[in-house]
């Protein structure tokens, strides 16, 4: 166990950049846009004649007299802007997600550091399942909390520029959760972990098996045989629609790696209430978003993957591109 922390941790080091730096940059990018996009309402309100300097704003003071369900849609609003803060980094992870596991078991041997790592005394399993935690946990959790952060950010500029314009704001800080938002994003980390075992699988067994151009690879199989199935289908020589084989294959190993990769598991009538309240708190329900653990397809596409990666695992012990 305490080898494989050290290799997560290499992991992380060789690859802070993706990890840790691209959705950083990307948020504080994001920030800037919000605070320059406030200053330009800010004029143009001023412009408009709409924001007075006497505090006297037209339109801004109206939550004095608000009743519950207002100041409940009002937090609400926050609570989605919290949300939106980490759909943004968890976004630029699935990308660098993506392009790591690619490169993550063919990058070693085309720089030969293949030969020196084998040298040492540390299985071949416990070097991929390493780098299938840092993609699935370690770059996620990141992404999460810098996500979190820059949620944060974006209700306090709220805040501020609310109150700037005398608007009273305790009430709707008190109307929101954002606290139980913040847990909610976390806990749901496991969740996408496992689901997101088909892409991760697919992409290190290309990575493994290519000698060439893994991310070419990893692309034109599942288009390709996703074209085949259409060809066939329109034929009328194989009864499988090929939607249906992209939205449950080709999609599955493509791009399990995005943020809320559960919800194709999900059953219809629990996204009901989601659609119908519009109530972000409904869309981060965890005993609803953990129902997917109820789908046989969803434990089918988590034991595939595992398997690949059991693939992974063999071919980087006997590949050679000597």
């Amino acid at each position: 166990m305490k080898t494989l922390y050290w290799l997560v941790k290499r992991e992380y080091w060789e690859h802070r950049g993706g990890f840790f730096l691209a959705p950083a940059i990307t948020a504080c990018v994001c920030v800037f846009i919000a605070i320059m996009s406030l200053i330009g309402l800010e004029v143009l309100g001023r412009h408009a004649g709409l924001f007075q300097l006497n505090g006297s704003d037209n339109g801004l003071n109206i939550n004095d007299h608000l009743d519950a369900e207002s100041l409940r849609n009002r937090g609400i609003i926050l609570d989605k802007f919290l949300c939106l803060g980490a759909v943004i980094p968890l976004a630029v992870m699935a990308i660098v997600v993506f392009f790591y596991c690619v490169g993550s078991l063919y990058d070693d041997r085309r720089d030969r550091s293949i030969l020196f790592w084998q040298s040492l005394p540390i299985s071949n399993w416990k070097t991929v399942i390493s780098k299938v935690v840092s993609a699935s946990i370690v770059a996620p959790l990141i992404a999460t909390v810098l996500g979190i952060i820059f949620g944060f950010a974006l209700i306090v500029l709220c805040v501020l520029y609310a109150a700037f314009h005398g608007v009273n704001v305790w009430g709707v800080l008190l109307a929101a959760h954002p606290f139980r938002v913040t847990l909610d994003l976390i806990a749901l980390i496991p969740l996408y972990a496992l689901c997101a075992l088909p892409t991760i699988g697919w992409l290190m067994l290309c990575s493994a098996w290519a000698r060439s151009m893994p991310f070419l690879w990893a692309l034109v199989i599942p288009l390709a045989s996703n074209l085949i199935v259409f060809w066939l289908h329109l034929l009328g020589l194989w009864d499988l629609n090929g939607l249906w084989y992209f939205g449950h294959i080709t999609s599955r190993l493509l791009f399990s790696v995005t943020p809320g990769n559960w919800w194709h598991f999900i059953a219809p009538t629990s996204l009901n209430g989601v659609a119908s309240h519009n109530d972000i708190l409904d869309a981060l329900n965890l005993a609803q978003n953990y129902s997917a653990l109820t789908s046989i397809e969803m434990w089918a596409e988590a034991v595939a993957g595992v398997a690949m990666i059991g693939a992974a695992i063999w071919l980087r012990r006997w590949r050679d591109d000597s």
